[in-house]
Protein backbone atom coordinates (compact mmCIF):
# COMPACT_ATOMS: atom_id res chain seq x y z
CA UNK A 1 0.00 0.00 0.00
CA UNK A 2 1.36 3.34 -1.06
CA UNK A 3 1.51 5.68 2.41
CA UNK A 4 -0.39 8.74 2.70
CA UNK A 5 1.00 12.20 1.91
CA UNK A 6 1.63 14.46 4.49
CA UNK A 7 2.16 18.26 4.31
CA UNK A 8 5.03 19.89 6.21
CA UNK A 9 2.02 21.24 8.72
CA UNK A 10 0.98 17.48 9.39
CA UNK A 11 2.00 15.11 11.78
CA UNK A 12 2.83 11.14 10.61
CA UNK A 13 -0.22 9.23 11.89
CA UNK A 14 -0.12 5.21 12.01
CA UNK A 15 -1.20 3.61 8.84
CA UNK A 16 -2.42 0.95 11.08
CA UNK A 17 -4.15 2.49 13.68
CA UNK A 18 -4.52 6.06 12.04
CA UNK A 19 -4.78 7.34 15.50
CA UNK A 20 -1.25 7.14 17.09
CA UNK A 21 1.45 9.66 16.24
CA UNK A 22 4.14 7.34 13.94
CA UNK A 23 7.77 6.67 16.09
CA UNK A 24 8.64 4.22 13.72
CA UNK A 25 8.78 3.33 9.82
CA UNK A 26 9.16 -0.04 7.72
CA UNK A 27 11.95 0.49 5.17
CA UNK A 28 10.78 -2.91 3.79
CA UNK A 29 6.96 -2.11 3.03
CA UNK A 30 7.41 1.76 3.43
CA UNK A 31 4.52 2.39 5.99
CA UNK A 32 4.33 4.51 9.08
CA UNK A 33 3.64 2.54 12.82
CA UNK A 34 2.96 3.51 16.05
CA UNK A 35 4.94 1.21 18.86
CA UNK A 36 1.63 -1.31 19.63
CA UNK A 37 1.14 -1.71 15.83
CA UNK A 38 4.87 -2.84 15.39
CA UNK A 39 4.28 -5.82 16.56
CA UNK A 40 0.60 -6.73 14.43
CA UNK A 41 3.18 -5.34 11.19
CA UNK A 42 5.62 -7.95 11.45
CA UNK A 43 3.38 -10.83 12.62
CA UNK A 44 3.49 -11.93 8.73
CA UNK A 45 7.09 -12.72 8.64
CA UNK A 46 9.22 -10.79 10.53
CA UNK A 47 12.58 -11.64 9.07
CA UNK A 48 11.16 -9.62 5.89
CA UNK A 49 10.15 -6.44 7.72
CA UNK A 50 13.12 -3.29 8.51
CA UNK A 51 11.68 -1.71 11.39
CA UNK A 52 13.58 1.94 11.74
CA UNK A 53 13.08 5.18 13.68
CA UNK A 54 11.08 7.36 12.16
CA UNK A 55 13.76 10.24 11.09
CA UNK A 56 15.76 7.44 9.50
CA UNK A 57 12.77 6.27 7.37
CA UNK A 58 13.80 5.10 3.70
CA UNK A 59 17.49 4.47 4.66
CA UNK A 60 17.50 0.81 4.39
CA UNK A 61 18.70 -0.75 0.80
CA UNK A 62 16.01 -3.09 -0.33
CA UNK A 63 18.41 -5.46 -2.49
CA UNK A 64 16.94 -8.36 -4.32
CA UNK A 65 16.27 -11.56 -3.60
CA UNK A 66 18.83 -13.99 -5.23
CA UNK A 67 17.13 -16.62 -7.42
CA UNK A 68 19.30 -19.61 -6.53
CA UNK A 69 18.68 -19.15 -2.52
CA UNK A 70 15.74 -17.76 -0.94
CA UNK A 71 16.69 -16.51 2.32
CA UNK A 72 19.59 -14.34 0.98
CA UNK A 73 20.16 -10.82 -0.91
CA UNK A 74 21.90 -10.36 -3.31
CA UNK A 75 24.48 -7.33 -2.75
CA UNK A 76 26.53 -7.84 -6.17
CA UNK A 77 25.90 -7.85 -9.84
CA UNK A 78 28.13 -9.08 -12.49
CA UNK A 79 28.38 -6.82 -14.86
CA UNK A 80 29.30 -9.03 -17.78
CA UNK A 81 26.31 -11.30 -16.95
CA UNK A 82 24.01 -8.96 -16.09
CA UNK A 83 22.99 -10.71 -13.30
CA UNK A 84 22.78 -10.25 -9.40
CA UNK A 85 24.55 -12.36 -7.20
CA UNK A 86 24.70 -13.49 -3.54
CA UNK A 87 27.48 -14.23 -0.71
CA UNK A 88 26.16 -17.91 -0.99
CA UNK A 89 26.49 -17.92 -4.90
CA UNK A 90 30.23 -17.00 -4.75
CA UNK A 91 30.18 -19.93 -2.11
CA UNK A 92 28.77 -22.67 -3.52
CA UNK A 93 29.32 -22.21 -7.56
CA UNK A 94 32.59 -19.53 -7.56
CA UNK A 95 31.95 -17.18 -10.25
CA UNK A 96 34.33 -16.53 -12.99
CA UNK A 97 37.16 -14.44 -11.66
CA UNK A 98 37.54 -12.46 -14.63
CA UNK A 99 34.29 -11.00 -14.67
CA UNK A 100 34.01 -7.74 -13.62
CA UNK A 101 31.78 -7.52 -10.39
CA UNK A 102 30.02 -5.17 -8.70
CA UNK A 103 28.91 -3.76 -5.10
CA UNK A 104 24.92 -2.86 -5.43
CA UNK A 105 25.13 -0.60 -3.05
CA UNK A 106 28.09 1.75 -4.54
CA UNK A 107 25.58 0.74 -8.07
CA UNK A 108 23.20 2.24 -5.98
CA UNK A 109 24.57 5.07 -4.43
CA UNK A 110 25.95 6.37 -7.98
CA UNK A 111 22.46 6.15 -9.37
CA UNK A 112 20.93 8.35 -6.81
CA UNK A 113 23.15 10.96 -7.45
CA UNK A 114 22.50 10.72 -11.17
CA UNK A 115 18.91 10.65 -10.24
CA UNK A 116 19.49 14.14 -8.10
CA UNK A 117 21.13 15.59 -10.63
CA UNK A 118 18.84 14.56 -13.71
CA UNK A 119 15.57 15.82 -11.39
CA UNK A 120 18.20 19.18 -10.89
CA UNK A 121 18.80 19.72 -14.34
CA UNK A 122 14.83 18.72 -15.34
CA UNK A 123 13.84 21.68 -12.94
CA UNK A 124 16.48 24.01 -13.52
CA UNK A 125 17.60 23.87 -17.25
CA UNK A 126 15.03 21.65 -19.54
CA UNK A 127 11.58 22.41 -17.75
CA UNK A 128 12.13 26.53 -18.13
CA UNK A 129 13.07 25.93 -21.75
CA UNK A 130 9.65 23.54 -22.23
CA UNK A 131 8.03 26.43 -20.19
CA UNK A 132 9.66 29.15 -22.38
CA UNK A 133 7.99 27.07 -25.19
CA UNK A 134 4.76 26.40 -23.79
CA UNK A 135 4.61 30.24 -23.08
CA UNK A 136 5.85 31.47 -26.97
CA UNK A 137 2.83 28.96 -28.09
CA UNK A 138 0.61 30.61 -25.91
CA UNK A 139 1.46 33.98 -26.94
CA UNK A 140 0.90 32.68 -30.66
CA UNK A 141 -2.43 31.54 -29.99
CA UNK A 142 -3.67 34.73 -27.97
CA UNK A 143 -2.59 36.94 -31.20
CA UNK A 144 -4.13 34.51 -33.58
CA UNK A 145 -7.68 36.73 -33.83
CA UNK A 146 -5.37 40.32 -34.29
CA UNK A 147 -3.02 38.38 -37.00
CA UNK A 148 -5.75 37.06 -38.48
CA UNK A 149 -7.72 40.52 -38.59
CA UNK A 150 -5.19 41.98 -40.28
CA UNK A 151 -6.01 39.59 -43.27
CA UNK A 152 -9.47 40.25 -43.41
CA UNK A 153 -8.96 44.20 -42.85
CA UNK A 154 -6.07 43.93 -45.90
CA UNK A 155 -8.96 42.26 -47.82
CA UNK A 156 -11.90 44.15 -47.09
CA UNK A 157 -9.39 47.91 -48.15
CA UNK A 158 -8.46 45.46 -51.23
CA UNK A 159 -12.52 45.06 -52.12
CA UNK A 160 -12.44 48.93 -51.52
CA UNK A 161 -10.51 49.86 -53.79
CA UNK A 162 -11.73 47.56 -56.42
CA UNK A 163 -15.15 48.40 -55.96
CA UNK A 164 -13.98 52.30 -56.39
CA UNK A 165 -12.48 51.54 -59.65
CA UNK A 166 -15.34 49.50 -61.04
CA UNK A 167 -17.48 52.45 -60.22
CA UNK A 168 -15.10 54.32 -61.70
CA UNK A 169 -14.65 52.46 -64.94
CA UNK A 170 -18.55 52.24 -64.87
CA UNK A 171 -19.00 56.00 -64.51
CA UNK A 172 -16.95 56.95 -67.71
CA UNK A 173 -18.81 54.22 -69.85
CA UNK A 174 -22.13 55.83 -68.92
CA UNK A 175 -20.40 58.82 -69.62
CA UNK A 176 -19.08 57.96 -73.06
CA UNK A 177 -22.70 56.54 -73.76
CA UNK A 178 -24.32 60.13 -72.48
CA UNK A 179 -21.45 61.62 -75.50
CA UNK A 180 -22.75 59.34 -77.97
CA UNK A 181 -26.15 60.16 -77.44
CA UNK A 182 -25.58 64.14 -77.80
CA UNK A 183 -23.67 63.31 -80.76
CA UNK A 184 -25.95 60.55 -82.49
CA UNK A 185 -28.75 63.42 -82.08
CA UNK A 186 -26.87 66.33 -83.41
CA UNK A 187 -26.25 64.52 -86.79
CA UNK A 188 -30.10 63.30 -87.04
CA UNK A 189 -31.21 67.07 -86.06
CA UNK A 190 -29.10 68.56 -88.61
CA UNK A 191 -29.88 66.50 -91.21
CA UNK A 192 -33.70 67.12 -90.49
CA UNK A 193 -32.52 70.55 -90.37
CA UNK A 194 -31.63 70.19 -94.16
CA UNK A 195 -34.56 68.04 -95.12
CA UNK A 196 -36.77 70.73 -93.43
CA UNK A 197 -35.40 73.37 -95.69
CA UNK A 198 -36.12 71.35 -98.88
CA UNK A 199 -39.37 70.83 -97.92
CA UNK A 200 -40.27 74.46 -97.40
CA UNK A 201 -38.56 75.38 -100.82
CA UNK A 202 -40.66 72.96 -102.47
CA UNK A 203 -43.73 74.36 -101.12
CA UNK A 204 -42.54 77.53 -101.91
CA UNK A 205 -42.44 76.55 -105.15
CA UNK A 206 -45.51 75.30 -105.70
CA UNK A 207 -47.29 77.96 -104.44
CA UNK A 208 -45.53 80.25 -107.38
CA UNK A 209 -47.15 77.53 -109.77
CA UNK A 210 -50.08 77.78 -108.59
CA UNK A 211 -50.72 81.53 -108.77
CA UNK A 212 -48.57 81.08 -112.00
CA UNK A 213 -51.11 78.74 -113.39
CA UNK A 214 -54.09 81.09 -112.92
CA UNK A 215 -52.10 84.43 -113.61
CA UNK A 216 -52.43 85.71 -117.36
CA UNK A 217 -48.93 87.04 -117.18
CA UNK A 218 -46.71 86.38 -119.80
CA UNK A 219 -43.71 87.62 -118.31
CA UNK A 220 -43.68 85.26 -115.16
CA UNK A 221 -45.05 82.43 -117.22
CA UNK A 222 -42.17 83.11 -119.62
CA UNK A 223 -39.52 82.92 -117.50
CA UNK A 224 -40.65 79.51 -115.33
CA UNK A 225 -37.76 77.41 -115.06
CA UNK A 226 -38.47 73.78 -113.72
CA UNK A 227 -36.92 72.75 -110.80
CA UNK A 228 -38.00 69.27 -110.86
CA UNK A 229 -34.88 67.51 -112.19
CA UNK A 230 -33.54 69.37 -108.49
CA UNK A 231 -35.92 68.60 -106.49
CA UNK A 232 -36.04 64.92 -107.70
CA UNK A 233 -32.42 64.50 -106.53
CA UNK A 234 -32.84 62.74 -102.89
CA UNK A 235 -30.31 63.77 -100.67
CA UNK A 236 -28.07 61.09 -99.00
CA UNK A 237 -29.44 59.29 -96.32
CA UNK A 238 -27.70 59.31 -93.35
CA UNK A 239 -27.31 55.82 -91.55
CA UNK A 240 -25.79 56.24 -87.98
CA UNK A 241 -24.87 52.98 -86.50
CA UNK A 242 -25.80 53.06 -82.88
CA UNK A 243 -22.25 51.96 -80.73
CA UNK A 244 -22.40 48.65 -78.78
CA UNK A 245 -21.28 47.77 -75.57
CA UNK A 246 -19.51 44.73 -75.53
CA UNK A 247 -19.19 42.82 -72.25
CA UNK A 248 -16.71 40.59 -71.49
CA UNK A 249 -17.36 36.96 -69.73
CA UNK A 250 -16.15 37.00 -66.26
CA UNK A 251 -13.69 34.74 -65.92
CA UNK A 252 -13.54 33.19 -62.52
CA UNK A 253 -9.75 32.45 -62.24
CA UNK A 254 -8.79 35.80 -64.01
CA UNK A 255 -10.58 37.63 -61.42
CA UNK A 256 -9.27 35.49 -58.58
CA UNK A 257 -5.82 36.68 -59.82
CA UNK A 258 -6.87 40.34 -60.40
CA UNK A 259 -8.12 40.03 -56.66
CA UNK A 260 -5.18 38.74 -55.74
CA UNK A 261 -4.63 35.32 -53.18
CA UNK A 262 -4.23 33.83 -49.47
CA UNK A 263 -0.93 31.50 -49.66
CA UNK A 264 -1.72 28.31 -48.28
CA UNK A 265 -1.22 27.94 -44.52
CA UNK A 266 1.84 25.93 -44.09
CA UNK A 267 3.42 23.94 -41.47
CA UNK A 268 7.54 23.12 -40.80
CA UNK A 269 9.24 21.18 -37.96
CA UNK A 270 11.75 22.91 -37.28
CA UNK A 271 14.42 20.75 -34.92
CA UNK A 272 15.14 22.32 -31.80
CA UNK A 273 18.23 21.96 -30.18
CA UNK A 274 18.83 21.77 -26.23
CA UNK A 275 21.33 24.22 -24.84
CA UNK A 276 22.13 24.17 -21.19
CA UNK A 277 21.85 27.72 -19.36
CA UNK A 278 25.37 28.15 -18.05
CA UNK A 279 25.55 30.85 -15.83
CA UNK A 280 28.16 33.74 -17.08
CA UNK A 281 30.78 33.60 -14.56
CA UNK A 282 32.86 34.67 -17.00
CA UNK A 283 32.29 38.12 -18.59
CA UNK A 284 34.85 39.78 -20.75
CA UNK A 285 34.90 43.23 -21.44
CA UNK A 286 35.65 45.14 -24.32
CA UNK A 287 39.47 46.48 -24.40
CA UNK A 288 39.85 50.57 -24.54
CA UNK A 289 41.63 50.21 -27.51
CA UNK A 290 41.89 46.67 -29.58
CA UNK A 291 45.30 45.30 -30.41
CA UNK A 292 46.59 43.54 -33.24
CA UNK A 293 48.12 39.70 -33.10
CA UNK A 294 49.43 39.01 -36.41
CA UNK A 295 49.03 40.12 -40.02
CA UNK A 296 48.46 37.16 -42.66
CA UNK A 297 49.55 37.55 -46.22
CA UNK A 298 46.89 35.98 -48.03
CA UNK A 299 47.91 36.92 -51.48
CA UNK A 300 44.06 37.24 -52.61
CA UNK A 301 42.79 39.60 -54.97
CA UNK A 302 40.23 41.33 -53.02
CA UNK A 303 39.65 39.78 -49.94
CA UNK A 304 36.28 38.96 -49.07
CA UNK A 305 36.09 36.16 -46.69
CA UNK A 306 37.46 34.53 -43.22
CA UNK A 307 36.36 31.73 -41.62
CA UNK A 308 37.56 29.42 -38.76
CA UNK A 309 38.79 25.85 -39.20
CA UNK A 310 39.95 25.46 -35.11
CA UNK A 311 42.07 26.88 -32.94
CA UNK A 312 45.32 27.20 -35.19
CA UNK A 313 43.84 27.53 -38.68
CA UNK A 314 41.58 29.71 -40.96
CA UNK A 315 40.48 29.48 -44.82
CA UNK A 316 40.44 32.42 -46.85
CA UNK A 317 38.76 33.68 -49.99
CA UNK A 318 38.79 36.64 -52.81
CA UNK A 319 37.77 37.09 -55.89
CA UNK A 320 39.95 34.44 -57.56
CA UNK A 321 39.13 30.98 -57.53
CA UNK A 322 41.84 29.39 -55.02
CA UNK A 323 40.32 29.16 -50.99
CA UNK A 324 43.32 29.04 -49.05
CA UNK A 325 44.11 27.38 -46.21
CA UNK A 326 46.61 28.83 -43.66
CA UNK A 327 47.70 28.89 -40.32
CA UNK A 328 47.68 31.33 -37.41
CA UNK A 329 51.69 32.62 -38.11
CA UNK A 330 50.43 32.63 -41.63
CA UNK A 331 52.27 29.69 -43.26
CA UNK A 332 49.62 28.12 -46.15
CA UNK A 333 48.61 24.77 -45.42
CA UNK A 334 46.29 23.87 -48.32
CA UNK A 335 44.26 25.27 -51.41
CA UNK A 336 41.56 24.08 -52.96
CA UNK A 337 39.95 25.50 -56.20
CA UNK A 338 35.98 26.01 -57.27
CA UNK A 339 34.45 23.54 -59.30
CA UNK A 340 33.29 26.38 -61.48
CA UNK A 341 36.68 28.15 -61.98
CA UNK A 342 35.04 31.60 -60.54
CA UNK A 343 35.34 32.98 -57.15
CA UNK A 344 33.49 31.60 -54.18
CA UNK A 345 30.32 33.82 -52.86
CA UNK A 346 31.30 32.50 -49.30
CA UNK A 347 32.28 30.02 -47.10
CA UNK A 348 31.98 28.43 -43.65
CA UNK A 349 33.07 25.06 -41.81
CA UNK A 350 31.18 22.10 -40.37
CA UNK A 351 32.18 20.99 -36.34
CA UNK A 352 33.59 18.07 -38.22
CA UNK A 353 35.77 20.38 -40.72
CA UNK A 354 34.41 20.03 -43.62
CA UNK A 355 34.71 23.46 -45.70
CA UNK A 356 31.43 24.48 -47.45
CA UNK A 357 31.48 27.22 -50.06
CA UNK A 358 28.51 28.76 -52.27
CA UNK A 359 29.38 29.23 -56.36
CA UNK A 360 27.06 31.56 -57.89
CA UNK A 361 28.02 31.60 -61.11
CA UNK A 362 26.86 28.30 -61.31
CA UNK A 363 23.92 28.59 -58.36
CA UNK A 364 25.38 26.27 -56.15
CA UNK A 365 26.89 24.90 -52.54
CA UNK A 366 29.42 22.37 -51.95
CA UNK A 367 30.85 20.60 -49.22
CA UNK A 368 34.65 19.96 -49.32
CA UNK A 369 35.55 16.94 -46.97
CA UNK A 370 39.15 14.36 -46.98
CA UNK A 371 39.49 16.42 -50.33
CA UNK A 372 36.66 15.40 -51.89
CA UNK A 373 34.10 17.90 -53.34
CA UNK A 374 30.24 17.03 -53.01
CA UNK A 375 27.59 18.94 -54.19
CA UNK A 376 24.79 19.60 -51.90
CA UNK A 377 22.68 22.36 -53.11
CA UNK A 378 21.69 23.01 -56.66
CA UNK A 379 19.24 26.32 -56.92
CA UNK A 380 16.86 27.08 -59.47
CA UNK A 381 15.75 30.83 -60.00
CA UNK A 382 18.06 31.90 -56.99
CA UNK A 383 21.98 32.86 -56.26
CA UNK A 384 23.01 31.30 -53.31
CA UNK A 385 25.65 34.30 -51.63
CA UNK A 386 26.39 34.21 -47.66
CA UNK A 387 26.59 31.13 -45.68
CA UNK A 388 26.31 30.14 -41.81
CA UNK A 389 27.09 26.94 -40.27
CA UNK A 390 24.50 26.75 -37.29
CA UNK A 391 25.33 25.25 -33.39
CA UNK A 392 22.94 22.98 -34.45
CA UNK A 393 24.82 21.46 -37.58
CA UNK A 394 22.08 23.47 -39.89
CA UNK A 395 23.42 25.50 -42.86
CA UNK A 396 22.22 29.06 -43.33
CA UNK A 397 22.45 30.19 -46.92
CA UNK A 398 21.34 33.72 -48.06
CA UNK A 399 19.99 34.51 -51.85
CA UNK A 400 18.81 36.50 -54.00
CA UNK A 401 16.30 35.61 -56.71
CA UNK A 402 17.22 36.25 -60.99
CA UNK A 403 15.68 39.61 -61.09
CA UNK A 404 17.69 40.82 -58.18
CA UNK A 405 14.36 42.55 -56.94
CA UNK A 406 14.15 39.23 -53.53
CA UNK A 407 16.60 38.34 -51.18
CA UNK A 408 15.46 35.87 -48.34
CA UNK A 409 17.54 33.44 -45.95
CA UNK A 410 17.00 29.40 -46.26
CA UNK A 411 17.71 26.96 -43.61
CA UNK A 412 19.11 23.48 -44.99
CA UNK A 413 19.34 20.32 -42.96
CA UNK A 414 22.07 18.58 -45.61
CA UNK A 415 20.43 19.48 -49.29
CA UNK A 416 16.39 19.52 -47.32
CA UNK A 417 15.01 22.93 -46.33
CA UNK A 418 14.03 23.49 -42.93
CA UNK A 419 12.63 27.04 -42.79
CA UNK A 420 12.54 30.03 -45.46
CA UNK A 421 13.15 33.83 -43.64
CA UNK A 422 12.08 36.45 -46.10
CA UNK A 423 8.85 38.39 -44.79
CA UNK A 424 8.33 40.42 -41.40
CA UNK A 425 4.67 40.10 -39.65
CA UNK A 426 3.47 42.79 -42.24
CA UNK A 427 4.00 40.91 -45.03
CA UNK A 428 6.86 43.47 -45.59
CA UNK A 429 10.90 42.08 -47.45
CA UNK A 430 13.04 41.84 -44.66
CA UNK A 431 16.30 41.89 -46.78
CA UNK A 432 16.76 44.60 -49.86
CA UNK A 433 16.21 42.43 -53.22
CA UNK A 434 20.04 42.76 -55.09
CA UNK A 435 22.88 40.65 -56.07
CA UNK A 436 25.62 41.42 -53.18
CA UNK A 437 26.30 38.78 -51.09
CA UNK A 438 24.66 39.29 -47.38
CA UNK A 439 27.25 37.90 -45.03
CA UNK A 440 25.06 36.04 -41.87
CA UNK A 441 26.09 34.43 -38.64
CA UNK A 442 24.12 32.78 -35.80
CA UNK A 443 24.36 34.22 -32.50
CA UNK A 444 25.06 32.45 -29.13
CA UNK A 445 20.77 33.12 -28.46
CA UNK A 446 19.96 31.28 -31.27
CA UNK A 447 18.98 34.72 -33.42
CA UNK A 448 20.24 35.08 -36.88
CA UNK A 449 22.03 38.02 -38.29
CA UNK A 450 22.68 39.27 -41.79
CA UNK A 451 24.51 42.50 -42.64
CA UNK A 452 22.53 43.63 -45.29
CA UNK A 453 24.72 46.79 -46.72
CA UNK A 454 22.53 47.74 -49.78
CA UNK A 455 20.02 48.36 -46.77
CA UNK A 456 22.65 49.93 -44.65
CA UNK A 457 21.39 48.01 -41.71
CA UNK A 458 22.16 44.76 -40.04
CA UNK A 459 18.54 43.01 -39.90
CA UNK A 460 18.47 40.45 -36.75
CA UNK A 461 15.90 37.66 -36.59
CA UNK A 462 15.07 35.33 -33.86
CA UNK A 463 15.55 31.53 -34.46
CA UNK A 464 11.23 31.26 -35.45
CA UNK A 465 12.65 34.51 -38.26
CA UNK A 466 10.89 36.98 -36.16
CA UNK A 467 12.29 40.32 -36.81
CA UNK A 468 14.32 41.53 -33.65
CA UNK A 469 15.38 44.64 -34.60
CA UNK A 470 17.17 46.68 -37.39
CA UNK A 471 20.43 48.32 -36.86
CA UNK A 472 21.40 51.54 -39.04
CA UNK A 473 24.43 52.66 -36.99
CA UNK A 474 25.00 54.58 -33.96
CA UNK A 475 22.35 57.22 -32.54
CA UNK A 476 25.54 59.44 -33.29
CA UNK A 477 28.32 58.65 -35.30
CA UNK A 478 31.89 60.34 -35.76
CA UNK A 479 32.21 58.30 -39.10
CA UNK A 480 31.79 60.46 -42.12
CA UNK A 481 30.47 58.09 -44.74
CA UNK A 482 27.21 56.26 -44.53
CA UNK A 483 26.96 53.29 -42.57
CA UNK A 484 27.06 50.06 -45.10
CA UNK A 485 28.16 46.36 -42.96
CA UNK A 486 29.53 43.75 -44.68
CA UNK A 487 31.50 41.27 -43.11
CA UNK A 488 29.13 40.06 -39.79
CA UNK A 489 30.29 37.69 -36.95
CA UNK A 490 28.92 37.04 -33.19
CA UNK A 491 31.54 36.09 -30.05
CA UNK A 492 31.01 34.16 -26.99
CA UNK A 493 28.99 37.48 -24.96
CA UNK A 494 26.66 37.51 -27.59
CA UNK A 495 28.01 40.12 -29.13
CA UNK A 496 27.40 41.52 -32.81
CA UNK A 497 30.05 42.18 -34.99
CA UNK A 498 30.10 44.28 -38.29
CA UNK A 499 32.29 45.52 -40.55
CA UNK A 500 31.76 49.31 -41.77
CA UNK A 501 34.36 49.04 -45.30
CA UNK A 502 33.95 52.74 -46.18
CA UNK A 503 34.51 54.19 -42.46
CA UNK A 504 37.30 51.81 -42.04
CA UNK A 505 35.98 50.21 -39.04
CA UNK A 506 33.87 47.91 -37.06
CA UNK A 507 30.88 48.07 -34.95
CA UNK A 508 30.24 46.47 -31.60
CA UNK A 509 27.10 45.91 -31.02
CA UNK A 510 25.00 43.91 -27.89
CA UNK A 511 22.84 41.06 -28.70
CA UNK A 512 19.85 44.09 -28.64
CA UNK A 513 21.09 45.51 -31.10
CA UNK A 514 22.81 48.06 -28.81
CA UNK A 515 26.05 49.63 -30.05
CA UNK A 516 28.98 49.52 -27.96
CA UNK A 517 32.35 50.73 -29.45
CA UNK A 518 34.21 50.42 -32.63
CA UNK A 519 37.61 48.63 -33.48
CA UNK A 520 39.25 51.48 -35.65
CA UNK A 521 42.34 50.67 -35.12
CA UNK A 522 45.26 53.28 -37.54
CA UNK A 523 46.11 51.14 -40.79
CA UNK A 524 42.73 49.07 -40.41
CA UNK A 525 41.65 49.54 -44.33
CA UNK A 526 38.71 48.44 -45.68
CA UNK A 527 37.86 45.38 -43.13
CA UNK A 528 35.38 43.03 -45.25
CA UNK A 529 34.68 39.15 -43.99
CA UNK A 530 34.64 38.64 -40.44
CA UNK A 531 35.09 35.48 -37.82
CA UNK A 532 36.03 34.90 -33.95
CA UNK A 533 37.38 31.64 -33.03
CA UNK A 534 36.80 30.27 -29.51
CA UNK A 535 38.99 32.14 -27.30
CA UNK A 536 37.09 35.47 -28.83
CA UNK A 537 40.08 36.18 -31.22
CA UNK A 538 38.86 38.39 -33.98
CA UNK A 539 40.37 37.77 -37.88
CA UNK A 540 39.44 40.68 -40.12
CA UNK A 541 39.69 40.86 -43.87
CA UNK A 542 41.12 43.57 -45.26
CA UNK A 543 39.91 43.43 -48.87
CA UNK A 544 42.19 45.34 -51.25
CA UNK A 545 45.40 44.69 -48.72
CA UNK A 546 44.69 41.04 -49.09
CA UNK A 547 45.68 40.55 -45.97
CA UNK A 548 43.78 39.06 -42.46
CA UNK A 549 44.39 40.57 -39.23
CA UNK A 550 44.22 38.86 -35.54
CA UNK A 551 42.84 41.40 -33.10
CA UNK A 552 41.92 40.94 -29.45
CA UNK A 553 39.41 43.19 -28.74
CA UNK A 554 38.14 41.59 -25.47
CA UNK A 555 40.00 41.99 -21.66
Amino acid sequence: MDPPHYDAQDVARCDLCEVAIAQNYCDFCHVYLCKPCIGEHISDDYTKHIIVPFQQRRSTLIYPKCGTHPNENCKYQCEDCNIFLCTDCFASKPHNKEHKLSKLDEKFSKKKDEIKKDKQEIREQILPVYEDIASDLENQISHIDVDYQKFTTQLSKHREELHREIDNIMNQREKEIDENKLKHLSILTKHLEEIKQLQSLMHETLHSMYEMEESNEVTPTIHYSSKNQEFSKLPPKVIVSMPKFITKPIEKEELSILIGKLTPLSTTLEERVFKAKKPNTSVRELLDEAEVLNTIKTGHEKLRSVTCLNEEEIWTSGQTADIKCFNTRGVLQKTIKTRSGDWPNDIAVYSDGALVYSDGTIRTVYKVKNDQTEKIIRLQGWTPTGLCVTSSGDLLVTMFSDDETQSKVVRYSGSTVKQIIQFDDEGQPLYSGNDDTKYINENRNLDICVADSEAGAVVVVNQAGKLRFRYTGPLSSTKKEPFQPWGITTDSQGRILTSDSDNHCIHILDMDGQFLSYIDNRGLKDPYGLCVDNDDSLFVCEFYKGTVRKIRYLK
